[in-house]
């Protein structure tokens, strides 16, 4: 039973592993897509592509356990709110304003605000240890700003305070998801949240144009943040939420302006600095801190 028990701990970390690559690199995807597509055309694509994929393979899986029961709906539409609509187009609209590098560095308050949002839904217990984890990925994670600073990129306020708001919408989306997540299927909570969202995608269409004149390579980048950051990384995230505290959970999100430095550099041409080095060592030491048992 231990050994089980371990094991599927052990795969909930390796998802989380995945899901920190797939939502590093999205940012970068982003961007090579925004130059054909605009941010609330992308928001509706992912919205429709979620619904569309993971509604259909609920179906398939888990039949009639796809119906939620009525006293869930009220739930289930205020996380799909925040984890999917609100999330999705604050951070594709603070991306469209910002770099790549600032958008995953303000990611870094997921943690702290689902650890704070998570002791106050008493889903966990303030721990010394565990706070000075955050602590120390958060200023790890900050340090990518003397990379921003060295790289000349600008700052726009609108844009942060979208990110901002994301994060915030996105950590109580976390703790909101938890209970839902242990008591039923995975894959069936994750498809509730897109479905519960698809009404918001003819209105985010309505009001630009969802299939402009694009070269290939944007539209592949499309259909990475489609595939990627979107259909698997939502997948993966409920899966391990299901098995690990949320915090924990969270955590991992300090992985992610290390993944981005290093693609960025390498498709939008943003030179690594010394501060990528730093902050890497900070998200791993916070990260061995917060999830050590």
């Amino acid at each position: 039973m231990q050994a089980t028990h371990q094991e599927d701990r052990g795969r909930a970390y390796a998802a989380l592993a995945c899901v920190q690559l797939f939502f590093g690199l999205f940012p970068v995807f982003g961007k090579l897509a925004f130059e054909a597509f605009a941010p609330q055309a992308v928001a509706a694509w992912r919205i429709a592509a979620g619904a569309v994929v993971l509604g259909g393979v609920a179906w398939l899986l888990h039949g009639r356990a796809l119906l939620p029961r009525l006293r869930l709906v009220p739930l289930l539409a205020l996380t799909s709110c925040l984890g999917i609509t609100i999330n999705m187009v604050m951070y594709l609209e603070g991306l469209h304003r910002t770099s790549a590098t600032t958008a995953t560095l303000l990611m870094g308050l997921i943690p702290v605000f689902t650890f704070v949002v998570a002791i106050l839904a008493g889903q966990e217990v303030f721990q010394l240890r565990r706070a000075s984890g955050v602590v120390v990925a958060l200023v790890g994670a900050t340090a990518l700003r003397w990379a921003e600073a060295e790289g000349q990129f600008t700052i726009d306020w609108i844009g942060l305070l979208l990110l901002m708001g994301n994060a915030l919408s996105y950590s109580i989306y976390f703790v909101l998801t938890r209970p839902l997540a242990k008591a039923h299927p995975p894959l069936v909570v994750i498809a509730w949240m897109f479905l519960f969202a698809l009404p918001f995608a003819p209105w985010l269409a309505a009001r630009v144009e969802v299939l402009p004149q694009a070269s290939s390579a944007q539209w592949w980048s499309l259909g990475f943040v489609l595939l990627f950051p979107t259909v698997l990384a939502y997948l993966f995230n409920v899966y391990a939420l299901s098995r690990v505290s949320a915090s924990s959970t969270a955590v991992g999100i300090y992985a992610q302006p290390f993944v981005a430095a290093l693609a960025g550099w390498w498709l939008l041409g943003e030179t690594p600095t010394q501060g990528m080095l730093v902050a890497a060592v900070g998200v791993f030491v916070g990260l061995a801190l917060v999830l050590r048992r």
